[in-house]
């Protein structure tokens, strides 16, 4: 797994539930190391054992943990260029969502040995879509849902999603697409601001 992902998952579990927990998860998973560098590769397995220890010491379901995992990816202050990076796919949800699909190819032109989920969206028409994701990492569509939901509230749009379940190596995330302009969305501009 790139280090990317796992270090992302550290900040996360330390941002969000601060440095105690972050040092509690690296004892419980056996890490023998205390932080994920970003440019190398780490054994698939570590990623899910850092995932299920976080949810065992926080007493919470590894999916919802996922889930928010997910959000913070795109609400963080920190990580606001994924967030950019995110809107440039189109002026509306809809259209982020059919941009959904070139993500994993658009990474990789940054880092070539990132392998993200692959996504895969369906039109079911009537404002519905079914998305398939297909991951290493067990439970990546939580991940999705998150990253989905935060978008949508980004974009102003009235959203209803539903992990729908799946196999191990494909996951179907339902979307329901109540309203496009339901809310005013965060304010996005093509250009950084000058400090």
């Amino acid at each position: 797994m790139h280090g990317l992902i796992n270090r992302s998952i550290q900040c996360f579990l330390r941002d969000t539930y601060g440095e105690a927990l972050w040092l509690a998860v690296v004892r419980r998973a056996g890490l023998g190391f205390d932080s994920f560098e970003a440019m190398l590769s780490y054994d698939d397995r570590l990623t899910g054992t850092v995932i299920d220890a976080a949810a065992v010491l926080l007493d919470r379901p590894r999916e919802s943990l996922m889930e928010d995992l997910g959000t913070y990816l795109v609400s963080h202050p920190n990580l606001e260029s994924l967030r950019r990076l995110l809107r440039f796919g189109g002026v509306g949800f809809v259209d982020f969502l059919h941009s959904l699909d070139d993500l994993p190819d658009r990474a990789r032109l940054a880092l070539p040995d990132l392998d993200l989920p692959r996504i895969v969206l369906e039109d079911a028409g009537e404002d519905r879509f079914t998305l398939h994701c297909t991951s290493g990492i067990a439970g990546a569509g939580h991940v999705v849902v998150g990253l989905l939901r935060a978008m949508a509230d980004d974009y102003g749009a009235l959203v209803l999603l539903d992990h729908s379940g799946g196999g191990p190596d494909n996951e179907v995330v339902s979307i329901h697409l109540l309203e496009q302009q339901f809310a005013a969305g965060r304010r996005f501009d093509l250009a950084l601001r000058a400090g």
